[in-house]
């Protein structure tokens, strides 16, 4: 199996994580989602919990000296000196390191602006109409229709922020992406196959 990295983009509700995972079966890869957390959080000495407060969130910090010693793992304080761009920063060299050490699927934080410069990559972005992603929250969050809506648009303003900021490019714009697909047209299985298709081709594989 060849060095392949694939990086998914998903608007809230779209299957975007479950496709990720079934990709990384398929092509024999790694799946990092907030697994990501973990490997920033090892690579930097702060905790896990940390980084899960500020997942995907822009501006971490109003200023200098803002991080409290419970959030060091390591009990240090020489890392509480860094901008508000050091956490992303973290999190970007675990993504390259484990892009270098083999096949990986990567979900959000960024990671195709990340790896832009790897020749190996291939960058997905996955969507479904406002009506199917409500329907997937309502079932897996147990929020009635307004409510999905309602959280599917505060996490989704808070994704676009941190991606277009830290990329300088917009958040699920097609020209950011080798192929943007829509899930509720095939349903998510029959997608990931196409996508996996789409992906032996782009590699010859």
């Amino acid at each position: 199996m060849k060095h392949i990295i694939i990086n998914v983009g998903r608007q809230l509700g779209s299957g975007g994580h479950d496709i990720g995972r079934m990709l990384a079966l398929d092509f024999q890869a790694k799946y990092y989602d907030r697994e990501l957390m973990n490997l920033a959080a090892k690579e930097s000495g702060f905790s896990e919990k940390f980084f899960e407060e500020n997942d995907e969130k822009k501006g971490f910090f109003k200023g200098l000296f803002n991080v409290q010693t419970s959030h060091l793992s390591g009990g240090s304080m020489y890392k509480t000196n860094f901008s508000q761009e050091s956490l992303f920063q973290f999190q970007s060299e675990a993504i390259i390191k484990a892009a270098r050490e083999g096949s990986c699927v990567f979900v959000g934080r960024c990671a195709d602006y990340v790896l832009r410069d790897f020749g190996n990559t291939v960058n997905i972005f996955i969507s479904a109409p406002m009506s199917f992603r409500i329907e997937q929250i309502m079932n897996k969050q147990h929020l009635d229709p307004e409510a999905a809506r309602k959280f599917i648009e505060q996490k989704e303003s808070k994704r676009a922020a941190y991606y277009n900021y830290y990329t300088g490019k917009k958040w699920g714009a097609a020209e950011s992406y080798d192929l943007c697909i829509d899930t509720s047209i095939l349903g998510i299985m029959e997608t990931e196959k196409l996508i996996a298709d789409f992906i032996r081709k782009r590699f010859k594989i």
